[in-house]
């Protein structure tokens, strides 16, 4: 506590002021970076009122640090200022209260549960206050003849009468005036009050709010009428309630604004910092080699590519052909034709001398990509191998030799390439599948395969692949940093998957098209949210749900499971017996999201669709639609028909562009990881919204290349400070080096 106390006082922390909120002023911080960090970092249990048990709690629900509070920011704000007369009281309203209690009474209900009701009087009327399962602090606190300040939602109560059940509220002082305010209102973190948040909150800012990073240039700050870090915090968790509505939310509008562009400029510099350093890394030329493997390839393919593949082949090959390590993203939805695009690839490399390599999530896509690639390798003359976890120790050694000593071309394989032991010398380009199903530590480990030989200091180009589309304006936000190829067009032939959202109460009949599918030779998917039953959530499960289909509405059909808790090898030959037709219902989780070709698979039926993204669920979708027989994506819908969640569902009825999808996911949920660096370092935006912040994401970045314009090596003191913050949020993820000579 002394040292978290010491820290905020070496860094300058002063209570905040807002007389004038809407003023953009932009105080630098006093501390150093390193001091602002180590403050930042204590745990929760630094703050009065949280012990070690809660401070676990609050851990396990993401709010871990002082730093982790600031930023868990208020959703909304009730105006508790106008106070309602008793008599004007509506149901549905959520209003302020002041009267007196003229009643308290305890009892218990059904299941011995405890309820809390008393009767709040003004000169108007009454109406009743309700608390159940009330716990000892609530009942403690009331009794009779004391004057309440309340506030809640109304409900009707009891005949006609009016109740507003589990109000906030506060015990006057007789004759004392009851504070009006503005609170603000924060996602709750399991049972912890609304009161607790507000005073944490609180607390934190005033002991820690000056250690807030406010190091941006201050020519910066004031052309774009920024507030300093603290300020903004202090407008956001601490609303001044003198101020006129319409000022208070201009001040709330501008320093959730501030905290937007901070969170955008260390992301902008950093993709930069990126894309900079790869430019100046040595890497291979793969110049054109006319008539050799791609040419051939070319030849032997029983299609033309679409116009959409040659326009990002041609994009590859000319990152290829440059000196420098290529670095290129390539999205497009599944079934777009990107695993041609990445065997051309890989042809360019090898007919250059070079090695090529591909990196699979899973065995069985590893297995599928080689068993698709061999016979053209073989036909090519070029020498292919499949290093997976499941080689035999000897056949293990045998390919990690030839892949050392040369003898191999192009290996495909999963996470065994990436493990002690495999050195690959002559590696002149990396395939990432389903790139952000490996974590930045993992991709950065595949491009250094060629360090562990001689080739020391040389990169090897990457091209990542996925295929779940990153929206249009996340693609321009990356291109700071990676080039980015949009296959938008699907080879001719590919059937579209009809999809179609329906409630819960038609869920026997969607059952029984499973079953009629079936009985035509085909195959299904049902995917359910929950591996096994929650005591919290009122979800269907898949081990459930498997058990119980297979003794009622399935029974007599082969069912099989899978799940991500299920042993790899398990999962594998369970995915492989559907494959090969001997399980003709597969009830799954999301593990098959990122899954295999299964032809004869033609009916996908999601339980609690409401429970996944739409990007998600347009994976998973993904699934069926592989052969030549129309396919349909059903998804259960467990609510209102008119509610939101069922709005966003039926995008995917009008929309089968993954890319549009993927723009409307962005809209409803926001930005979620960016850059897969869930794995390691910064866990990406806390306030900004790549969508509904596009303004201020461009004014970022333009105000980025200017300060690097200027300060390229970041050497001036205002550059330090602002490299130690850079580090500490992206330095990790980003896998950036020291950037100043």
């Amino acid at each position: 506590m002394r040292f978290g106390r010491a820290l905020s006082e070496r860094a300058g922390v002063r209570e905040p002021v807002f007389e004038q909120p809407v003023t953009h002023s932009y105080h630098v911080t006093a501390a150093e970076p390193a001091d602002c960090r180590e403050a930042l970092q204590l745990p929760l249990d630094t703050l009065k009122g949280i012990g070690p048990v809660r401070a676990a709690q609050l851990a396990g629900r993401g709010l871990a640090t002082v730093e982790d509070l600031l930023y868990h920011l208020p959703f909304r704000y009730e105006d508790r200022r106008d106070v309602a007369a008793v008599s004007s009281a509506v149901p549905g309203e959520s209003r302020a209260f002041v009267g007196r209690l003229t009643s308290i009474r305890s009892g218990r209900v059904r299941r011995g549960h405890r309820i809390l009701t008393g009767t709040l009087t003004d000169d108007t009327g009454s109406l009743d206050l309700v608390w159940f399962n009330a716990v000892r602090h609530v009942s403690d606190a009331l009794r009779a003849g004391q004057r309440l300040a309340v506030y809640g939602r109304v409900a009707p109560g009891r005949g006609a009468r009016l109740s507003v059940p589990h109000p906030e509220f506060e015990v006057l002082d007789e004759g004392a005036e009851r504070q009006p305010e503005v609170r603000p209102v924060y996602e709750k973190p399991g049972d912890v009050s609304q009161a607790n948040l507000r005073g944490w909150a609180a607390q934190a800012l005033e002991r820690f709010g000056g250690c807030l990073p406010s190091f941006l240039p201050p020519e910066v700050a004031e052309r774009q009428g920024l507030m300093d870090l603290n300020r903004a915090m202090g407008v956001i968790h601490r609303p001044d309630s003198a101020l006129d509505p319409g000022v208070l939310e201009e001040a709330r509008v501008a320093a959730r604004r501030s905290l937007a562009f901070d969170e955008f400029f260390y992301f902008q510099l950093a993709l930069a910092l990126r894309q900079r350093q790869r430019l100046e890394t040595p890497g291979f030329s793969s110049p054109a080699r006319a008539r050799l493997l791609t040419g051939r390839m070319r030849e032997l393919l029983p299609y033309r590519l679409t116009r959409g593949q040659e326009r990002v082949l041609r994009e590859i090959y000319q990152d290829m052909e440059s000196p420098h390590p290529m670095r290129r993203l390539l999205q497009g939805d599944v079934g777009s034709g990107k695993t041609v695009i990445a065997w051309l690839s890989a042809l360019r490399a090898v007919e250059n001398g070079r090695q090529a390599l591909l990196l699979a999530p899973t065995e069985l896509l590893a297995e599928q990509h080689y068993e698709r690639l061999q016979p053209y390798a073989e036909r090519l003359g070029v020498r292919a191998a499949l290093l997976s976890g499941s080689l035999s120790a000897a056949a293990r050694k045998e390919t990690t030799e030839r892949i050392g000593n040369g003898g191999v071309d192009f290996v495909v394989g999963t996470h065994a390439l990436i493990q002690e032991g495999v050195s690959v010398p002559r590696m002149g380009l990396g395939i990432v599948d389903e790139q952000h199903r490996f974590g930045v530590s993992q991709r950065t480990a595949f491009a250094r395969l060629p360090s562990r030989a001689a080739e020391a200091g040389v990169e090897p180009d990457l091209l990542l692949m996925s295929a779940t589309p990153i929206p249009r304006s996340l693609a321009m936000v990356l291109s700071g940093d990676m080039e980015v190829s949009l296959l938008e067009e699907a080879p001719p032939g590919r059937t579209p998957v009809r999809t179609v959202v329906v409630q819960e109460d038609r869920r026997r009949r969607v059952y029984e098209r499973v079953r009629a599918a079936v009985a035509d030779g085909r195959q299904a998917y049902l995917v359910y949210p929950l591996v096994e039953d929650s005591g919290k959530l009122p979800l269907a499960a898949a081990e459930t749900m498997a058990r119980e289909l297979s003794r009622s509405v399935m029974k007599g059909l082969r069912l099989g499971l899978v799940h991500g808790q299920m042993p790899a090898a398990e999962r594998d030959r369970v995915m492989r017996r559907f494959r090969q037709g001997e399980i003709q219902v597969l009830v799954a989780t999301t593990v098959i999201e990122v899954g295999i070709d299964v032809p004869g698979a033609t009916l996908m039926v999601v339980e609690h669709a409401e429970r996944f993204g739409l990007a998600q669920l347009h994976q998973l979708r993904g699934r069926v639609g592989r052969g030549r027989d129309e396919s349909h994506c059903v998804l259960i819908h467990y609510g209102s028909r008119d509610d939101d969640a069922r709005r966003r569902l039926e995008v995917l009825e009008r929309a089968a562009d993954g890319f549009e999808v993927a723009e409307a996911d962005l809209r409803f949920r926001g930005a979620g990881e960016i850059l897969g660096t869930r794995q390691a370092g910064y866990q990406g935006f806390r306030v900004a919204h790549l969508v509904r912040d596009h303004e201020v994401l461009q004014a970022a970045r333009r105000e980025t290349r200017d300060w690097l314009s200027r300060d390229p090596r970041l050497r001036s003191d205002v550059s330090r400070r602002i490299g130690a913050v850079l580090r500490h949020r992206w330095g990790e993820s980003m896998q950036l080096a020291a950037w100043a000579d």
